[in-house]
């Protein structure tokens, strides 16, 4: 007969939770939970699909008035703009796109990609503390490029895979091995084409190099191959991002790198291959405080990778302030600060914390897919703002990296 200390303790033994086991569980149901939701967002069978701009949207978008843009729907034959229940005219992006062609071919100012001479814009968006907007900003980013005709291929690196589930991509389902920018760069003889990997999304001009987990697997490969003595590698493990999007510069005007929230290997290679860095920041003294480390930490990895050849010639650097609450003093008092002390390397432009933001993200969309009529106007309207001046003002960093005006 066991002793009633041993009953207990089998008792015990019993109600313990196995972590590995528990993690194992939560995971699976929490992606089939996720799958669940994601499909009654999209259908099984379809694709996200972007929404169509009024005429007031695409006149601002070509910066013409919006009487011209009926001029032109009229003129062009490819144009076949829909009407709403109101009898509104609306248009898709292609369509903006074509009047924009049009236009460019008597003012090539019209047409804002890059020209003879100008080099590929690789903007890494970077910070090693979670909830500073990386993800948000980088595809807020990429996508309002895309609006203004420029050719533009966000790179997801962070194995969270964020950037590519907001593209239409859950990278449990639909990123398979060697699908990721992994794909491109690891050591072994199953490397592929970076240009096998780019996938194209619902948002015409915008196309994606999703992520997924398997990003991991260069911070693992990365020590053993700069172990091994034999090996005679021309490419080091900080030249494998920039050499893999080098073979694609002909087909875009800027890459957006969503890095990873870690300073490993993986971001070491982003920073080496852009031409610009934005660090985003939450104006809060803990944030703050991390950024201080993240820099420090960074700079000493830098010096190291510059000695051994590594690139680090920047067209700029900036420092945006993200989930700014005007009337929150302490933040205010943050704000002042950066700018005391890194003057204009700290964008004039601050992004918001906004409820449209976050209202549009419920359901896997940005502020630029989500039209005004789903929220508050106010609201969708003071986000849009917000975002746009941000983007607005990095796109003319890009314009004066090419020398343009």
């Amino acid at each position: 007969m066991p002793t009633k200390a041993a009953i207990v303790e089998k008792a015990r033994r019993a109600s313990q939770v196995s972590i590995d086991e528990t993690i194992a569980q939560d995971s699976t149901m929490l992606s089939s939970q996720l799958q669940v939701l994601f499909e009654r967002l999209f259908s099984p069978d379809a694709r996200k699909s972007l929404r169509r701009f009024s005429s007031t949207e695409a006149a601002k978008l070509l910066g013409v008035t919006d009487s011209y843009v009926r001029h032109l729907a009229a003129q062009l034959e490819t144009i076949n703009p829909e009407k709403t229940a109101s009898g509104r005219r609306v248009f898709s992006l292609e369509e903006i796109h074509a009047m924009r062609q049009h236009l460019g071919r008597t003012k090539p100012s019209y047409l804002p990609m890059r020209r003879p001479g100008d080099h590929l814009q690789v903007i890494a968006v970077t910070n090693f503390k979670g909830g500073s907007g990386k993800t948000t900003t980088s595809i807020h980013l990429a996508q309002f490029l895309a609006l203004r005709g420029y050719r533009v291929l966000a790179v997801d690196l962070d194995p969270q895979a964020s950037m590519s589930a907001m593209l239409g991509y859950q990278p449990e389902f639909d990123v398979g091995e060697n699908e990721t920018l992994y794909g491109a760069i690891k050591y072994d003889e199953t490397r592929r084409d970076v240009a096998d990997i780019v996938r194209q999304t619902y948002f015409p001009g915008l196309d994606l190099i999703p992520g997924n987990l398997e990003l991991h697997e260069f911070e693992h490969d990365t020590p053993k191959a700069l172990a091994d003595t034999k090996r005679d590698d021309k490419d080091m493990f900080f030249m494998r991002v920039g050499n893999a999007l080098h073979s694609l510069e002909e087909s875009y005007d800027v890459v957006i790198i969503d890095c990873p929230p870690t300073l490993g290997f993986l971001t070491l290679s982003a920073l080496c291959a852009a031409t610009a860095v934005l660090i985003t920041v939450h104006p809060q003294m803990l944030d703050v405080a991390s950024m201080n480390q993240f820099l420090t930490m960074t700079s000493d990895l830098l010096s190291v990778v510059k000695e051994a050849g590594g690139n680090l010639d920047y067209d700029w650097m900036r420092y945006l302030v993200t989930r700014y609450e005007a009337n929150d003093g302490p933040q205010a008092q943050i704000v002042a600060f950066l700018r005391s002390l890194f003057g204009e390397r700290v964008l004039t432009s601050m992004m918001v914390k906004s409820t449209a933001v976050s209202d549009a993200g419920l359901s896997k969309q940005t502020i630029y897919e989500a039209g005004r009529e789903t929220m508050h106007r106010q609201t969708y309207d003071r986000g849009v703002e917000s975002v746009d001046n941000v983007n607005a003002e990095v796109e003319q960093l890009i314009r004066s990296a090419w020398s343009r005006t």
